[in-house]
């Protein structure tokens, strides 16, 4: 286990992809010798060449498509939505054609194509740097979507992406590109949600940015007494409903985190599905705290603008709890 920021764990990722498989190619707006905006790719050019690792004119749909004709011809494309909204232009490309040419081929044709987009706030940016745009891409079938929240998930999720004969829509939570971890470097499974913290009277549902949050809060939690239960979804795209079915009909409660807007955002879906399926375990509605709805604000309003733990410990503290069930639990 080596200790690294998120960053140097998708460095490394991409750096063991290069090796492993002459077939990858990363590329990009200025992931060349400038390592990118955020020196994810730092060193990758020096390392493996520029007919590898290189830079891209301001395109991002010619981005998109040439990627897709690469992944036709058998190749494993990497590429980098240099930000989140930035990755618009190429929306056209994402949706019509790389989401949907394995099923109109009747899987004959496999488009292994990566898109990573560092993606949500907390950095101070301003409006077109710091959107959540989740949601486009989870509508659409024919996308996987995954987003880490930990170095070691960077690292492990970056490598099954790359590997899946699958699109994959890699989002990256630019906020956290500093936080360190422990990085096993083993491949970490793309479809698969994960409880980073046991609990038995709430369950808080969170991924990507929110993962850490979601951390925090828990422990801010038992000062009043409440045992919390944390999931990190890590897919979004496939959803999975085991894990955190399994965990809401236990604690009986649960609150989904994000980012990005709570009106038609990735927590609705998420508590429809709670509700239908763990319905009668629930001893309260499914809450969800979110990003208002809103364009993203100036970075002096950000800080109000994401979840907060006091956000989230107001959710918690707002799932009707019952007497006679907190003495049950907690004796």
């Amino acid at each position: 286990m080596t200790q690294l920021s998120m960053a140097a764990a998708l460095n490394q990722a991409l750096a063991d992809a290069l090796e492993a498989d002459e077939r990858v190619l990363v590329f990009g707006e200025d992931v060349g010798p400038l390592g990118g905006v955020f020196r994810v790719t730092d060193g990758l050019t020096r390392r493996f060449g520029e007919d590898r690792v290189f830079d891209t004119p301001l395109a991002e749909s010619g981005i998109v498509g040439t990627a897709i004709g690469m992944a036709m011809n058998g190749l494993r494309p990497v590429v980098e939505m240099q930000f989140d909204a930035f990755a618009y232009p190429a929306f056209e490309q994402i949706t019509s054609h790389l989401a949907k040419l394995r099923n109109r081929t009747r899987g004959r044709v496999e488009l292994p194509v990566v898109i990573r987009i560092p993606y949500g706030g907390g950095i101070g940016g301003v409006e077109h740097h710091c959107d959540s745009s989740e949601v486009y891409y989870t509508h659409t079938a024919g996308l996987r979507v995954v987003s880490p929240g930990t170095p070691d998930d960077a690292y492990g999720l970056l490598r099954a992406a790359i590997e899946s004969p699958d699109p994959v829509v890699f989002l990256e939570p630019k906020r956290r590109y500093w936080s360190k971890g422990e990085v096993s470097r083993a491949v970490a499974p793309i479809d698969r949600a994960v409880v980073r913290r046991p609990g038995g009277d709430v369950t808080l549902i969170a991924y990507g940015p929110m993962v850490a949050t979601a951390l925090e809060t828990a422990e801010a939690a038992t000062a009043e007494g409440w045992d919390v239960e944390v999931v990190d979804l890590r897919s979004l795209a496939p959803f999975d409903d085991r894990t955190v079915t399994e965990s809401v009909r236990r604690t009986g409660r649960a609150v989904v985190v994000h980012e990005a807007a709570g009106f038609c955002g990735y927590g609705a879906e998420v508590a429809a599905r709670v509700t239908e399926r763990c319905f009668h375990h629930l001893h309260a509605p499914v809450l969800r705290v979110t990003g208002f709805d809103i364009p993203y604000p100036p970075p002096k309003v950000e800080e109000h603008h994401l979840p907060s733990v006091d956000r989230i410990l107001d959710a918690i503290d707002r799932l009707q709890w019952n007497d006679e069930v907190v003495e049950a639990r907690h004796g």
